[in-house]
């Protein structure tokens, strides 16, 4: 995930709404390395929710997890993918604040290949979806 710039930590309060783009495969099957994501700053986070943090340890880095449960002393994150790692099981409780906020949209950007309009079409069709929270993923990932 790409830094925040403190331009965007400025804007933020302005406007609500941001994009990032996802990197590494932490997050599949729900998210893949180069989706481009919507994320709601600032949102109620949930358990289920898709959420964007800052890494616990490396703050200038994001991250994207799933809140799986809220503990004392913050958020259980999880990717939902088990072998990826890099979530609360290697380091622990995310304090409140570092979650930054709720993931809302993903999208996929087009590929230079697709300039045929039949392949814009189809990419248009595919390329957006929700991001939905999964609650019977936090039940889930609470067992690990």
């Amino acid at each position: 995930m790409p830094e925040l710039s403190q331009e965007m930590e400025r804007g933020r309060a302005l406007l609500p709404f941001g994009v990032a783009e996802v990197t590494g495969p932490s997050m599949v099957p729900t998210l893949h390395h180069g989706d481009r994501l919507v994320v709601q700053y600032g949102a109620r986070i949930r358990p289920g929710d898709v959420v964007v943090l800052r890494h616990p340890f490396q703050q200038d880095l994001l991250v994207v997890k799933r809140a799986a449960e809220r503990r004392e002393g913050g958020w259980w994150v999880l990717g939902d993918n088990a072998y990826a790692g890099g979530d609360s099981t290697d380091y622990g409780t995310v304090p409140e604040d570092l979650v930054l906020g709720r993931v809302r949209f993903r999208y996929r950007p087009l590929k230079d290949g697709q300039r045929s309009p039949f392949a814009a079409v189809r990419w248009a069709l595919s390329a957006a979806r929700p991001v939905l929270s999964d609650r019977s993923a936090s039940r889930r990932l609470r067992a690990r």
